[in-house]
């Protein structure tokens, strides 16, 4: 992976125009390297990411606009706009937006690891058992769905 190049990943778009629909989520990837990964999703009404770990890495989110409701270690806490969820590596984690209004976010993790090479694979797939065995492979581990209740 290249050096971090100094500049603007503006609004509405992805680094190097870069754009992925996972599971009808829009996620755009501002920047890359290997310390660190940042991306900003867009979650509509009823869209989530369910219960999931990240064992190499530590995850920040910061809400950009909306709530979101967060299953953060067993415990349903909620982040508004201008919060920030700090997510631990190994601490089991999923987001939801519940609301009836959409929902923007910059995430990041340090170190990248295989999180964009997931993305890269996921973009478009629709498969549900295909990826949790890809994102497994990847280093990102979903619990079962009753994780999310």
């Amino acid at each position: 992976m290249a050096a971090l190049e100094k500049g603007i990943t503006q609004n509405g778009t992805g680094y190097n125009g870069t754009t992925w629909n996972i599971l009808g989520q829009v996620y755009f990837p501002k920047a890359v390297t290997d310390s660190t990964f940042a991306f900003e999703t867009n979650s509509d009404p009823g869209q989530f990411v369910p219960v999931h770990i990240h064992p190499t890495q530590e995850e920040f989110i910061l809400v950009q606009e909306g709530i979101l409701d967060l299953k953060l270690d067993g415990q349903w806490v909620r982040a508004h706009a201008g919060d920030l969820v700090r997510l631990p590596r190994g601490i089991p984690h999923g987001y939801f937006n519940k609301s009836d209004k959409p929902a923007r976010a910059l995430f990041w993790v340090s170190p990248t690891q295989k999180l964009e090479a997931l993305f890269r694979q996921l973009h478009n797939m629709s498969d549900i058992e295909a990826i949790v065995r890809v994102s497994a492979e990847h280093e990102v581990n979903f619990l079962p769905p009753e994780a999310n209740d």
